[in-house]
């Protein structure tokens, strides 16, 4: 328990002394957006059992959502970032009405088929710019006096967010919900037996895990500026889905090492690509920063042979 504790301090040590030793904050605050969405996820995959290939809906939807209330109606950050949470949760409530009484390949399925319906919508609904995208999204002033069009501002707004979202999932899978949530996914006749509402339990941790990454996917088109059909395309899903089972799944830090790895693979391989293009001369190097698919799917083959319970949980089991 001491250890756990000051490994949490020296992490929220690290991110805050970041930007001061030259990280580039940026890149930070997109890992930190991922690492939300990659624990939204693990709460619903680790905690409940339930394996969701439509998450990007929520995470895509709430980009939108948040991108067209702080570009066209003017409203605060503040506001934008709420209303993308409780887009994301209202998704998520319908969502799971229709899908949480299924279980195993078919509630995976009805996720990714109306997901794939949000998807459709952001690519006809004019509001969301189609294939463009919504660009321009301003930052504007937090609270009135925190000017977030300043980078090293948003990063510690972003810092707070984040850490205030993490410490409300660890809260949740330590509690009694949390406790009765695993007790359902281990034995769900078992928990019906002793009286709990197992629907009713998991689509309450559906729509929290829906809300959390609606709250990501806010802070990305507020951090970036824009949102696009990318964050509501399946292979969004499939993203987390790699984050969390490489980080390690079930695990409390496990999301943040895993959106790190993959975020800062997709960085690096493009990097790199580039600057053998330059020293050779052949275009043909540039591709490499396009098969950053095939780099993810070598990976998470490693992981599936070697360790199974993915980096945090090896290091865990070590321990």
């Amino acid at each position: 328990m001491r250890l756990l504790l000051i490994a949490k301090c020296l992490l929220l040590a690290g991110l805050l002394a970041a930007p001061l030793l030259g990280v580039y904050p940026v890149f930070l605050m997109k890992v930190l957006c991922f690492a939300l969405f990659a624990c939204a996820f693990n709460l619903l995959l680790g905690y409940a059992g339930l394996l969701s290939f439509g998450h990007a809906a929520f995470f895509g939807g709430s980009a939108y959502l948040t991108g067209h209330a702080l570009k066209v109606w003017g409203v605060p950050p503040e506001v934008g970032l709420l209303m993308g949470a409780a887009g994301g949760a209202l998704l998520g409530w319908a969502f799971g009405v229709l899908a949480i009484r299924r279980q195993g390949i078919y509630f995976s399925m009805i996720t990714l088929a109306l997901a794939q319906l949000v998807y459709f919508l952001a690519v006809q609904i004019p509001a969301t710019g189609g294939e463009d995208g919504l660009q321009g999204v301003p930052r504007g002033m937090l609270l009135g006096w925190v000017d977030l069009r300043n980078d090293l501002n948003m990063y510690y707004v972003t810092v707070a967010i984040v850490v205030g979202a993490f410490l409300l999932i660890s809260r949740a899978t330590t509690s009694p919900f949390g406790q009765v949530l695993k007790g359902v996914r281990e034995s769900e006749p078992r928990a019906v037996s002793l009286g709990y509402d197992a629907d009713r339990i998991k689509l309450v941790a559906f729509v929290l895990s829906a809300a959390l990454s609606g709250l990501a996917g806010s802070l990305k088109a507020l951090i970036l500026g824009f949102a696009t059909l990318t964050d509501v395309h399946w292979l969004a899903s499939g993203q987390v889905i790699l984050m969390t089972m490489i980080g390690g799944v079930g695990t409390l830090f496990g999301p943040l090492v895993g959106a790190s790895v993959i975020l800062g693979l997709e960085s690096k391989l493009g990097q790199f690509g580039q600057a053998l293009s330059s020293l050779t001369g052949w275009e043909s190097f540039v591709a490499l920063g396009e098969s950053v698919t095939t780099a993810m799917g070598l990976l998470f083959m490693f992981c599936v042979l070697a360790f199974r319970r993915g980096i945090m949980g090896l290091w865990q089991a070590k321990r």
